[in-house]
């Protein structure tokens, strides 16, 4: 039985394509990360000290960030 909070499944080969996807700034693949961590985002937002809509901006800003630097690195 699924929880509603249950967050999609996929692949690893999905999850590879969509990370290296977003190394190289594909939208597309940029915001099918964000939807898939978004429960995660939201919850961790709630222990940093801005408003809720800052938080998620910088989570997500930093979120991917790191990606991109993998291409880098």
């Amino acid at each position: 039985m699924e929880k509603k909070d249950d967050q999609p499944i996929i692949s690893d080969d999905e999850f590879i394509e969509l990370l290296e996807g977003a190394k190289h700034k594909d939208p597309e693949a940029m915001l099918k990360l964000i939807e898939l961590y978004k429960e995660d985002i939201l919850r961790v937002s709630k222990y940093i000290r801005l408003p809720l809509e800052d938080a998620v901006s910088t989570i997500v800003l930093e979120f991917l960030e790191l990606i991109q630097a993998q291409e880098n690195g």
